[in-house]
């Protein structure tokens, strides 16, 4: 499995991935995930929001045992972050087939679309609409950087826009969602273990700075009367790092769009998409609204006019106690409890269905890059720490 999906999106001059959603390498790796459903005798489905279900047992029985991640990436992205997820349920699900397994709920592996949001600016927009965190109205005005709106996306794929939107008839069927993912970070290569429980999501969100400046001749304009929004994004790109550092938070610019974008242009807009997550809201809420108004002070210095938009927020998320525990029981209370900074589609279920998460060492702690790694016993011991829970939830 991981071999077939080795090559889909990869791109040969970075290595990385780029299987963004609603694309031709989107497609092939739904393809891939419906063959691997149809090859196991798997029920397969689309649901109204575009995320795909392979079902073990009656979908419509209820109580089911809900597995499985995402197949998209960020641009130029590693193969680990998502896919393993994936992978990892469907040979979970043989694992169990292969000890004989007789199931007493319901399974299902899914893949949520649009995980990432590296498309259309908006991460989990799959399991958001799903879990009706995300309107129809809100995701038809998503658009990615050519203006190509979400909805048209999803026509040109091949899929019916008009039909998306929540879908609580199917979360209602799940009593327990599991996702298995790579983690991003190093927390079990310091401990030594290769598996890890994830205990909660730290809150995260995504602002939009705008700095509006004026446009003139770089080699013509004197430095004395120039409206250079660069100078304002530096500073705040600065201060981002500074008041992280302060709280022990994390706070990142990593995207950055410039007009006119001449090398021989002062810019007239210059606009920064700033992600920020700490252990708890009250921290994320001081780091957010230092950068802020730094920005606005350097604004005020530069002749710059300032607009910050938050695009996105997610509040802390802590996983069910009662499924954490159970899955910590099931693996012989030795596997440590971790919390993260990253989100998940767990997280965006959490607040409909009880969920839970199992981290597979990262011996390197890069991720969203080509350089993410997983080693293959590592991989393994997840997928027999994913079957030993779904046995454990489902079979009993």
């Amino acid at each position: 499995m991981w071999a077939e999906l080795a090559t889909v999106g990869r791109q040969a001059e970075t290595k990385g991935y780029r299987r963004h959603a609603w694309t031709g390498a989107d497609a092939d790796c739904r393809t891939w995930f419906q063959e691997q459903a149809e090859a196991r005798g798997l029920a397969y489905e689309t649901d109204r929001n575009g995320n795909q279900w392979a079902w073990h047992g009656d979908p419509e029985a209820g109580n089911a045992v809900v597995t499985g991640s995402h197949l998209d990436s960020v641009p130029d992205g590693g193969a680990f972050d998502g896919p393993l997820g994936v992978v990892s349920s469907f040979a979970a699900l043989d694992e169990l087939r292969r000890r004989g397994a007789e199931f007493t709920r319901p399974v299902a592996v899914t893949n949520f679309g649009d995980e990432e949001g590296a498309r259309f600016g908006l991460a989990c927009v799959g399991s958001r609409l799903s879990a009706g965190q995300l309107t129809r109205e809100k995701a038809y005005e998503l658009r990615d950087g050519d203006g190509v709106s979400l909805p048209e996306a999803m026509e040109a794929a091949g899929y019916d826009p008009g039909t998306i939107g929540p879908d609580p008839e199917r979360l209602a069927r799940i009593g327990a969602f599991v996702e298995l993912h790579v983690e991003q970070g190093r927390a079990l290569d310091l401990s030594g273990d290769a598996v890890g429980i994830a205990s909660a999501i730290w809150p995260h969100g995504r602002w939009r700075f705008d700095f509006h400046g004026e446009a003139n001749h770089a080699g013509t304009t004197r430095l004395v009367d120039r409206r250079d929004p660069m100078l304002t994004y530096a500073e705040t790109v600065l201060a981002a790092r500074r008041e992280a550092e302060l709280a022990g938070a994390v706070a990142t610019f990593g995207k950055i769009s410039v007009e006119p974008n001449g090398v021989n242009a002062i810019p007239s807009l210059v606009r920064g998409w700033l992600d920020s997550r700490a252990a708890d809201q009250a921290t994320l809420g001081t780091v957010v609204a230092a950068v802020e108004q730094a920005a606005k002070e350097r604004a005020r210095r530069d002749g710059v006019d300032l607009t910050v938009v938050r695009e996105s927020f997610t509040p802390v998320v802590e996983f069910e106690h009662a499924l954490r525990d159970e899955l910590n029981r099931i693996l012989g209370g030795r596997v440590p409890v971790l919390g993260t900074g990253a989100g998940h589609d767990a997280g965006i279920l959490s607040g409909s269905v009880p969920t839970a998460m199992l981290f597979v060492r990262n011996p390197t702690g890069v991720s969203h890059s080509p350089a993410e790694f997983a080693a293959e016993d590592d991989c393994v011991a997840g997928v027999l720490a994913l079957a030993d829970v779904l046995e454990g939830l489902a079979c009993r």
